[in-house]
């Protein structure tokens, strides 16, 4: 099969088209045949050497894809060859073939196309999992999502609204604070050109904040948040260190926490996907929540794309076009 493999740690040239052997199905696991891969920033961290995959995982970049199945392993009993799905990738995402854990698989949304729904798991699995599970979002709060514009950032604010949350988000032009005003935010912040605390400690501060900045960030995450508040780091695009008072943790009883999903258990994953079948995917079904499409670029292109995503220009989601 055709693949994208890492060379070597670099930027987005590193990127090389190669032949790898389709990979075999074990207990529980199917190989899905991908006609179109997301693009996330893990695969731009693990490029660079700073995001290793696990143990057992594929060494290719490639977190979530669309296809079918074209086997499946001992213990498979809910789905079968040819069945249409996306899924979440421990790996391996940017080729023709991809081995995932059966569990990580979900239907395509009525009415959606596959270059549609390859762009749902990963975001929908951290949104999920990070927002409503870890964060306990609920209807009638205040939201910020910085990044608004950005693949997480477009899927929470779709959700959130639904759910009857005030969304707040940050982005960094005017265009991206436009696009979020329309998936539903109540206020976009330029942060050119705002100041995000001061905005939402005029509200009352926010309930929750899904955060990927990090650095310096983490402060002013604090003080914008409301008395018993929530902050959930899911990244950290300026650096994972940040100096706090945790006097104001104490005194207004806040909570700070945050998750990476690669690394958690296949059963734990399988979880999340039960929930979203559950609770999201009705709302994909009837388009009340869609992914937010950038742009598309064939699979011997993918150093195009990881340019396209560090520049930093672009809003919602970027795909690889593998069949």
């Amino acid at each position: 099969m055709r693949a994208i493999e890492i060379s070597e740690a670099g930027g987005p040239d590193v990127l090389r088209l190669t032949d790898r052997p389709i990979p075999d199905p074990g207990p529980g696991e199917v190989v899905l045949r991908i006609a179109y891969a997301g693009v996330n920033r893990p695969d731009a961290l693990q490029r660079a050497g700073a995001y290793a995959p696990p143990p057992t995982a594929s060494d290719l970049p490639g977190l979530e894809a669309s296809g079918t199945i074209a086997a499946i392993g001992p213990g498979v009993t809910d789905w079968a060859e040819g069945d249409a799905v996306c899924a979440l990738l421990p790996g391996g995402g940017y080729a023709e073939y991809a081995l995932t854990p059966a569990a990580h698989c979900l239907p395509i949304p009525q009415g959606m196309g596959l270059k549609e729904a390859a762009c749902l798991p990963e975001t929908c699995f951290t949104v999920w999992t990070n927002v409503f599970d870890r964060g306990g979002l609920q209807a009638g709060e205040r939201f910020l999502v910085h990044g608004g514009s950005s693949g997480i950032g477009t899927t929470a604010i779709q959700l959130a609204t639904v759910f009857g949350v005030r969304v707040f988000a940050t982005a960094g032009s005017d265009e991206k604070c436009a696009s979020c005003r329309a998936l539903g935010a109540e206020r976009a912040i330029n942060y050119r050109q705002e100041d995000f605390v001061e905005i939402l400690r005029e509200e009352g501060g926010a309930n929750l904040i899904l955060d990927m900045v990090g650095g310096d960030y983490i402060p002013r995450n604090v003080r914008a948040l409301a008395d018993d508040g929530r902050l959930v780091q899911i990244a950290f695009l300026s650096g994972p260190k940040a100096e706090l008072n945790f006097a104001q943790v104490m005194a207004r009883r806040l909570t700070i926490t945050g998750s990476t999903l690669r690394p958690q258990s296949d059963l734990a994953k399988a979880r999340i996907a039960e929930s979203l079948l559950e609770k999201v995917w009705p709302l994909l079904d009837s388009g009340r929540v869609a992914p937010v499409m950038d742009s598309e670029f064939p699979l011997a292109e993918a150093a195009k794309a990881h340019a396209r995503m560090e520049e930093g220009k672009h809003i919602g989601k970027i795909v690889l076009r593998v069949g």
